[in-house]
């Protein structure tokens, strides 16, 4: 298997980590090849990853009891958030000490981080950390606590954890809901109260979303647009965005 296949496989089956199946247009479409190569890809030799009735699922026969499950959230959007991740990827260099947040978007980057790269990370999502933790140059701190499975958070349970003694230099931050006016916003609390705690220990902060939370207003509060160094989207913000001190903005669009 050539490089390329091999690589178009791997990004397979993460997604396929993310929810149970995939439509072979789709995925053409994220991988950005014709459905034809991807055929190709799949019959090239057995594999973990197998075309039925258009779908792209994993090979029943190589399944077992012990699945891995995954939440309404991380299966929406998904083409746009392997786009933000690979934008986000490519921000992180040799040596960095990185913090990753819980919010599903997440490890849609760090699937797409070199696995030559040596760096460390810092992350409180059992999601992400499955991720990381297959990339032999990655130094890897998860964040203790409480396991919630609703959102694959874990919460500290005493007064300090992890998080309270490394100083990362880069943190991704998700949002569930970016408004112009109201701010960023995420569904949970706990998630708020982490997310501004790793944006003030770290020395710059990104904020990551895809569109579909452009003008939206969740619970919990996070902090104003303007407290980030730096916005990772996949598309460009509306006009209404104009009238608030936004730091860089990178997008495809």
């Amino acid at each position: 298997m050539d490089s390329k296949t091999n690589s178009r496989i791997q990004q397979l089956e993460f997604l396929l980590k993310q929810m149970d199946k995939i439509h072979l247009r789709d995925a053409a479409a994220i991988l950005n090849v014709s459905e034809m190569t991807i055929r190709r890809d799949l019959g090239s030799e057995p594999g973990s990853l197998v075309l039925l009735g258009g779908y792209i699922v994993k090979d029943p026969q190589r399944l077992n009891e012990n699945g891995y499950f995954i939440f309404e959230q991380q299966s929406k959007n998904i083409a746009q958030k392997m786009q933000i991740g690979k934008l986000a990827a490519e921000q992180i260099r040799e040596g960095d000490v990185v913090f990753f947040d819980c919010g599903s978007t997440i490890p849609f980057i760090a699937s797409q981080i070199s696995d030559s790269l040596a760096f460390t990370a810092l992350c409180c999502s059992i999601n992400t950390f499955m991720v990381l933790q297959e990339k032999s140059r990655c130094n890897l701190i998860l964040c203790g606590g409480y396991y919630s499975r609703d959102n694959s958070f874990l919460d500290a349970v005493t007064l300090q954890n992890e998080l309270d003694v490394v100083c990362p230099n880069k943190a991704f931050i998700s949002a569930a809901g970016v408004h112009h006016q109201k701010g960023v916003t995420c569904f949970n609390f706990n998630e708020a109260r982490v997310k501004v705690k790793a944006m003030h220990k770290s020395q710059h902060s990104t904020l990551v979303f895809d569109d579909s939370k452009i003008n939206k207003i969740q619970q919990a509060y996070i902090g104003e647009i303007d407290q980030f160094d730096q916005i990772i989207c996949n598309a460009s913000l509306p006009a209404e965005f104009a009238q608030t001190a936004l730091p860089p903005l990178i997008s495809k669009s």
